[in-house]
């Protein structure tokens, strides 16, 4: 067999890597990357420290794991990652990963945060609808444009959007620290944070619903990684892991200081909303009107940035699998799609997100710390389908209860309410993880109990 080589055989400098981080920094960092964290610590107030540990597990060591997930798997998409359980699973889990934070929630979140935080508060009343459908008209043809070519994805995130967005943002950062506005630690926080700070930090983060996107990432991370050079499965992924600890670091930082930030807007404001009013309110503090512009500019980048990585990892990851379209038409119903979505408003967006969120995640969390282990029991399918199946019901449970009042309080939505209070951890919202670690317990026992049935079984029959 003939032994694989890099197109380039060097060791990647310093600066390749901060360029391929800058990638990841610009895909994972979005819309919901500002707003969620800003309201995290208004909610939890002096408690924003151990609310941020938990935010932290799902929106930086997760999406971080999603990279390694994506390394070690040698997978170059959300279909790999699903692969050990079948084809149709693995098809139908990509489908479902990329209309969430494709055309139905997250990618449409791209232009209406900032729309509805930097832009509308400037506009008329009467003005607001027609200047959503503008913006965001505007918006996803820029966004279509930028990723037309997949080779100039790395040129337009890594090189040119991210910086410019790092100095708007830690601008408003010093800001802050030179004057806060007041002690983060001697706020009030609200009752659900005062006793499990932890457990719904750990849920806000899913709004971020940056694992879903590390594991779709994955083949535009792949195909930027490449045009560096490194071609071969091992160097590829070794490159990708070390770029996503940098990029993931980086946003933890920023996230402790956004939820530091919130906390001490509660000394001047009371809690928002939603996340978009309150660093409206956090940047107008200390910039007056100018802050509005800023505001403005700041959102767009950042979205837009993460727009791109979104579309084009739609793209190429449906063109791969229906390839009778093409990347392009692909990419141009993405853009279309989530342009119409968006006119919907942020409000709904976020309503009809969580519970979607609620199911989805547990299947993410699980089968990337299965992709990740899997060396160990050789990705055997087994193990991956006894933890997916235990998780399938407290899944759906969860996301049943978080639906809006039409369907949390009908019939079928009381009645499920009332079967997972049976389940353990059903008041944190965790109630998936017991189920999920018996399935891996029961997994893990056939997958190294066969192969000595298997050898017995030969030795009676000869």
């Amino acid at each position: 067999m003939e032994e694989l080589h890099d197109l380039n055989s060097k060791p990647l400098s310093l600066k390749d890597y901060l360029v391929v981080s800058s990638l990841l920094f610009g895909l994972f960092f979005g819309a919901g990357n500002l707003i969620f964290p800003i309201h995290l610590g208004q909610l939890a107030g002096g408690h924003w420290t151990t609310a941020a540990l938990g935010f932290l597990v799902t929106a930086v060591v997760l999406p971080l794991l999603s990279v390694l997930a994506v390394s070690v798997t040698r997978s170059e998409g959300v279909y790999d990652i699903g692969k050990p359980l079948g084809p149709t699973f693995a098809l139908v889990f990509m489908v479902l990963i990329h209309a969430t934070i494709g055309p139905l929630f997250g990618t449409p979140r791209t232009a209406s945060v900032p729309f509805s935080v930097g832009i509308q508060p400037l506009l008329p009343t009467d003005w607001a609808q027609w200047g959503l459908l503008a913006f965001s008209a505007l918006f996803f043809g820029a966004a279509f444009l930028l990723s037309y070519r997949e080779s100039n994805i790395m040129a337009s995130v890594g090189k040119v959007l991210n910086p410019l967005f790092l100095l708007l943002l830690f601008s408003v950062f010093l800001l802050a620290f030179v004057s806060p506005m007041a002690k983060a630690g001697q706020q009030t926080a609200t009752s659900e944070y005062q006793s499990a700070g932890f457990f719904n930090g750990f849920l806000q983060g899913y709004n971020t619903m940056d694992a879903l996107a590390g594991l779709a990432f994955g083949v535009t991370i792949v195909t930027a990684v490449r045009q560096l050079g490194k071609t071969t499965p091992k160097s590829n992924a070794s490159v990708t892991a070390k770029a996503g600890v940098i990029a993931t670091t980086m946003i933890g930082v920023i996230y402790a200081v956004l939820i530091w930030l919130g906390a001490t807007t509660l000394g001047h404001f009371k809690i928002s909303a939603d996340g978009g009013v309150a660093f409206n309110q956090l940047v107008t503090y200390y910039l007056g009107n100018v802050g509005h512009a800023l505001l403005a500019t700041l959102l767009t980048v950042t979205c837009l940035t993460t727009a791109i990585g979104l579309v084009a990892a739609f793209a190429q990851d449906f063109h791969k699998h229906f390839s009778k379209v093409s990347y392009h038409a692909w990419l141009g119903f993405m853009c279309v799609a989530s342009f119409l979505t968006a006119n919907f408003g942020l409000d709904t967006l976020i309503t009809w997100s969580t519970p979607v969120l609620m199911f989805l995640y547990p299947f993410t969390i699980t089968l990337i710390l299965l992709s990740i282990f899997s060396p160990l029991f050789k990705r055997d399918s087994v193990v991956y389908g006894f933890v997916v199946a235990f998780t399938l019901v407290p899944a759906f449970f969860d996301m049943m209860v978080s639906f809006p009042p039409v369907v949390s309080q009908s019939a079928l939505g009381k009645t499920v309410a009332t079967f997972q209070n049976y389940l353990p951890f059903a008041n944190l919202g965790m109630d998936w993880i017991v189920p999920a670690v018996i399935g891996l317990v029961l997994g893990l026992t056939v997958h190294f109990l066969r192969p000595v049935m298997e050898k017995s079984a030969s030795k009676v029959e000869n």
